[in-house]
């Protein structure tokens, strides 16, 4: 698979150069093959979620991680935009989904194995979407009803969910090849 930890050190490349101020980096050498993305930061020895945002619209690696990177580092509504003074706590992952299938039951897909996203009807009528990456139902310990009760909540679906409502859900389910938890990348000085 085409994921590797020059990825991830593109992309604390691109967040510090945007928290003081310096040019972008240059051209990574790493492919420029497009894929559905997503560019996770998590903070800590405990590695508490601190930003997650990505596209299932396949995007050039290159400028697909410069723009994710920047996206969850500071626009994810769930945090505070980061800070400089983060750098230093910070894991980077960065995910590429793959072999997406649109699945006719909601419980066809397996826990830790595939991302889901799902689209519904809210109760006002409106077309709402929600998305989990494959370790977010293993790492809260859910099983298939409990996922899909949190993507309907997380994507603002206010009414009591029945199984009869769960069955209108159309669901999407992925494969994520993903590179984990890679720390800041710090460039060492040569000594003399």
């Amino acid at each position: 698979m085409v994921v590797s930890a020059e990825m991830c050190c593109f992309c604390f490349d691109v967040l510090y150069c945007h928290l003081y101020g310096y040019q972008q980096p240059r051209t990574p050498r790493f492919t420029n093959e497009p894929y559905p993305l997503f560019v996770t930061w998590k903070i800590g020895r405990d590695k508490r979620l601190r930003g997650c945002i990505g596209t299932f619209s396949a995007m050039n690696l290159h400028s697909g991680l410069r723009e994710y990177t920047l996206t969850s580092a500071l626009k994810d509504s769930r945090f505070p935009p980061m800070t400089r003074d983060e750098l230093p706590r910070l894991f980077c992952s960065v995910s590429l989904l793959t072999n997406f299938e649109d699945v006719c039951d909601y419980l066809d897909w397996e826990v830790g194995v595939h991302g889901i996203r799902i689209e519904f009807i809210n109760e006002k009528g409106s077309k709402r979407t929600a998305t989990y990456l494959p370790e977010v139902a293993k790492e809260q310990g859910w099983d298939h009803i409990q996922t899909i009760d949190s993507l309907l909540r997380k994507g603002g679906y206010k009414a009591p969910i029945t199984n009869e409502f769960r069955k209108t859900i159309k669901l999407t389910r992925e494969t994520e090849h993903k590179l984990n938890d890679i720390v800041c990348c710090k460039k060492k000085k040569k000594k003399k």
